[in-house]
């Protein structure tokens, strides 16, 4: 069987195929796609020149593999196409499994992350893939730089009220992307990845606190005061209204479920907050 992982030079991509490789899967089974293979060459397995710009280049990348992990793209405005090349592709091929890194409820939420990940979904229905569906929510290592600044200045200040983030380190994800790749009986699943604990921003204060070993308070912000502090902290009014609409995403619940469905997939607890900010932070 060989599996294919598109972003494999990002840091989920790496993660998802060095859990291949500890999970046994033969080296020359997997084939990193990468836009510059030159950033590949440290993986250990085969490499492919991917670009999701380049039609030719992802359908020639999928040619002849049986399972594509589609990790979503990082360009937020260009998912949708970028992600319909390799959909068609994995269908023009008839690929055995299509395993796509989705969002927390992708079809009903209204996270602004939400509707690329919502159409990539359809997209996948429509074309028939055999698919498998991961809804990762948070990755820890989303706060290093709320980490770094707390650790400057002692407070942690958002727009996200009491809303709670089911976060776990992207190891975890990667770890479940890595099982139902390799393993049988996981075709039609959605499956809402969450960590084992859903914590609130005081929680990350107090986590931020622990790991840093200093005070950490957090200031509770409203919307148009988030607004305020994002454009006097250098942001461009597009990038702040963006940063803030996440956070009254996670104000709203977007991001506050768990069920235990990820620590069930990975045969283990999720990462602990404080032990994932630790690796962030060394």
């Amino acid at each position: 069987m060989t599996i294919l992982v598109t972003g494999a030079t990002g840091n989920l991509g790496r993660l998802i195929i060095a859990s291949l490789l500890e999970r046994g899967a033969d080296p020359q089974s997997i084939v990193a796609g990468a836009r510059d293979t030159s950033k590949a060459a440290d993986l250990g397995v085969r490499v492919a020149h991917l670009d999701y710009t380049d039609h030719a280049s992802v359908a020639a990348a999928v040619e002849g593999v049986d399972t594509v992990v589609l990790v979503s793209g990082s360009e937020v405005g260009q998912r949708i196409a970028q992600h319909q090349a390799v959909v068609e592709a994995a269908k023009a091929a008839g690929v055995s499994k299509f395993v796509y890194t989705s969002a927390p409820k992708a079809t009903t939420s209204d996270l602004i992350l939400a509707p690329e990940h919502k159409a990539t979904e359809e997209l996948i229905v429509a074309a028939g893939l055999p698919a498998v569906i991961l809804r990762n929510n948070w990755y820890t290592e989303n706060y290093a730089a709320d980490l770094a600044r707390a650790a400057e200045t002692g407070v942690l200040a958002a727009g996200t009220g009491e809303g709670r983030v089911a976060s776990a380190s992207r190891k975890d994800f990667a770890d479940a992307a890595a099982v139902v790749a390799l393993e049988d009986g996981h075709i039609g699943e959605v499956y809402e990845l969450g960590g084992d604990v859903a914590w609130t921003y005081s929680d990350l204060a107090a986590a931020f606190a622990e790991v840093t070993g200093r005070e950490v308070s957090y200031v509770p912000l409203g919307f148009d005061d988030q607004l305020a502090a994002l454009g006097e902290a250098g942001l461009d009014e597009g990038t702040a209204g963006f940063v803030a609409a996440l956070d009254a995403g996670i104000k709203d619940g977007a991001l506050g479920d768990t069920d235990g469905t990820l620590a069930r997939l990975i045969g283990r607890p999720t990462t602990p907050l404080v032990e994932g900010l630790r690796a962030v932070s060394a």
